[in-house]
């Protein structure tokens, strides 16, 4: 039961934060709307700043929808704006905290993911891969993501996953080529094997020996027989990134290292690549029997050393075994190994 007067006071506090969460849509759409090249550098800031001024979880999600609604449309959208929408969130990842990537990431491949699943006639799926792809330029998730979408897209191989296959290899192949040229080539051998065995299901053979060649393309790094490609945009935008972007580590060590797997089940195994989001997935009263199995044993101890973790309170099963563990070893390596076991 709540009472009157509290649940006045719980109403009134809901009004107020819709109220407070509409004026900051508000703020972050005229933001968004005025995005473009010449002001990113004024509009990341005043994204910072909004950042700072407001809750972060409120941020992430009013960011992540305005730029989904503005960026995955029925109509394919322009190259150059998808490119500063996605920019401005990867600046805002590396000067704000990863969590705006990573949260921005699950979002664009759980709607990919669903999109992929349903036969729409929009260009929706190929939006959505463009955002992933650029997020990869940008350095805001690792290569090991782009892999996986592509070896699924394999996998399926219709008509509309090898139009998907091309978009993200020409957007993004050079630079997968570069960071894992081992994965590009299984990736190929894979893409043949499946070209050569379903032949015969495609009426229309073109497509398929097309994205063959661009494959190959793309193994002898033969830039010219891309048709289209062109990476200087990429380029003077990744010179603007290194411009803006405060800390000194704006490269690798921000990059998402998670796979498409993960993203997909991270309600039910918590986040990982974000501090503090994680879970065993184990559930929180488990049986007897599996409680005694996870006891630690650390060898032989001495009542003289127990009777020491007694006194030292050291009051459960892993707190024991680990005094139990600095106490009895030889030395630093042997500490480290027995701690590890």
């Amino acid at each position: 039961y709540i009472p009157p007067q509290i649940r006045k006071s719980q109403e009134t506090l809901d009004d107020k934060k819709r109220e407070e969460l509409g004026r900051l849509k508000k703020m972050v759409n005229g933001l968004i709307n005025r995005l473009s090249e010449p002001n990113l550098s004024s509009i990341s800031g005043q994204m910072e700043e909004l950042y700072m001024a407001n809750s972060r979880k409120d941020m992430n999600d009013t960011l992540t929808d305005i730029l989904m609604s503005a960026c995955v449309t029925a109509v394919a959208m322009p190259a150059r704006l998808m490119m500063e929408h996605v920019l401005l969130v990867s600046i805002l990842h590396h000067n704000v905290g990863i969590e705006v990537g990573a949260h921005f990431l699950e979002a664009v491949v759980k709607k990919f993911d669903e999109l992929c699943k349903s036969d729409g006639e929009g260009k929706e799926c190929e939006n959505l891969l463009a955002l992933i792809a650029h997020l990869y330029n940008f350095h805001v998730v690792h290569c090991l993501l782009i892999f996986d979408i592509l070896k699924k897209l394999v996998s399926t191989f219709t008509e509309k996953e090898i139009e998907l296959i091309l978009f993200l290899l020409k957007n993004v192949g050079f630079s997968l080529r570069k960071d894992d040229a081992l994965a590009l080539k299984e990736l190929i051998t894979e893409a043949q094997r499946k070209a050569s065995t379903a032949e015969k299901k495609f009426q229309d053979q073109t497509r398929v020996r097309f994205m063959l060649e661009t494959m190959l393309a793309l193994r002898n790094n033969d830039m010219r027989k891309i048709p289209g490609y062109d990476p200087e945009p990429v380029e003077r935008l990744r010179k603007l990134q290194r411009a803006l972007v405060h800390s000194s580590g704006s490269g690798k060590d921000t990059q998402l290292r998670v796979s498409l797997e993960s993203l997909l089940s991270a309600d039910q195994v918590g986040r990982w690549w974000i501090v503090g989001s994680s879970w065993s997935g184990a559930p929180m009263i488990s049986d007897t029997k599996s409680q005694a199995q996870q006891k630690l044993h650390v060898g032989k101890v001495s009542a003289k050393i127990m009777e020491l973790a007694r006194k030292m309170r050291m009051n459960t099963d892993i707190r024991r075994s680990i005094f139990c563990v600095l106490m009895m070893s030889e030395d630093f390596m042997d500490a480290f190994e027995k701690l590890l076991k």
